[in-house]
């Protein structure tokens, strides 16, 4: 069996398309879309996402500003930046690169955030919102996910999706997400036992822990979706993502590659989150 790729790239190129023709509607009405990127320090990786970040919105329409704050900033200076920015009327949406300085508490940056700019989807109000089936502004990447699932045709209601993984960013969205669409998800994680079984009983297959190569072919079903949300930098330099492509390709149904498969759609979904900001705040 050979897996359908289930093509990120391309897909985020259509919803790129689709922001553009948002922004030029509101454009009519004198709205521009703002994003507001905070970069503190010089994480090389986090700086390769934030061009990435800069050149789609510029593609859209969408109007980006990057702050570029020492590596040395305070905590309290970090928030202050914050602060100044949900003031600022031509900023819709804020962004904050992950990982911070280790001297700063990411939760207290990211609490600041104003929750209708929070583009990220990672205040505490949002991921709420969320939790209780009303969702304001959804994390990224689980948007990103759900949008591919969709575009495949995946079958979600009483599918079995197992997340590998339950951060706030990728695990537990993505596991509410699938829950609301009606599908049985089993969340694994570092404590969980028997994955490569547990694994291997999900129609769908969602891996995001940030290990390379974590998820093989032995613990993929016959046929399943497989999601790969990992992006892992090896020893020769090269990408790879949580799932052994060469070996999961052979008996998934669906697989995302690494690189162009979610990481494109989470940028997308960011776009999207920051026009659907300009539109609710005017």
């Amino acid at each position: 069996m050979a897996a359908r790729i289930l093509d990120g790239k391309s897909l985020a190129a259509q919803v790129r398309t689709e922001v553009k023709q948002k922004v030029e509607a509101l454009a009519q009405r004198g709205i521009r879309p703002g994003l507001a990127v905070i970069l503190a320090g010089d994480n090389p990786a986090s700086r390769v996402y934030v061009r990435n970040k800069v050149l789609a919105s510029e593609q859209t329409g969408v109007r980006s500003e990057v702050y570029e704050l020492p590596a040395s900033i305070s905590e309290e200076a970090l928030v202050d930046r914050v602060l100044a920015l949900n003031d600022d009327p031509d900023v819709h949406g804020i962004l904050v690169q992950l990982p911070l300085p280790k001297q700063v508490d990411s939760r207290r940056v990211l609490a600041a955030v104003a929750p209708a700019k929070d583009v990220d989807g990672f205040h505490e109000s949002n991921l709420g919102a969320l939790l209780a089936g009303a969702p304001r502004m959804v994390p990224c990447t689980p948007a990103g996910v759900m949008r591919l699932l969709d575009h495949a045709g995946v079958p979600l209601a009483g599918a079995h999706a197992v997340v590998i993984g339950r951060s706030n960013i990728v695990g537990k969205p993505v596991s509410i997400l699938l829950l609301q669409r009606d599908a049985t998800v089993t969340i694994c994680h570092s404590k969980s036992r028997d994955l490569e079984n547990i694994a291997r009983s999900a129609d769908i297959l969602v891996a995001a822990v940030g290990r390379a190569k974590l998820v093989t072919g032995r613990m993929v079903k016959p046929g399943a979706c497989v999601i790969d949300v990992g992006v892992n930098r090896l020893s020769d330099g090269s990408l790879a993502g949580d799932v052994d492509f060469a070996s999961a390709a052979e008996v998934a149904g669906w697989i995302t590659p690494v690189p162009g498969g979610v990481g494109p759609m989470t940028i997308a979904m960011l776009l999207e989150n920051c026009v659907r900001a300009a539109g609710a705040l005017k």
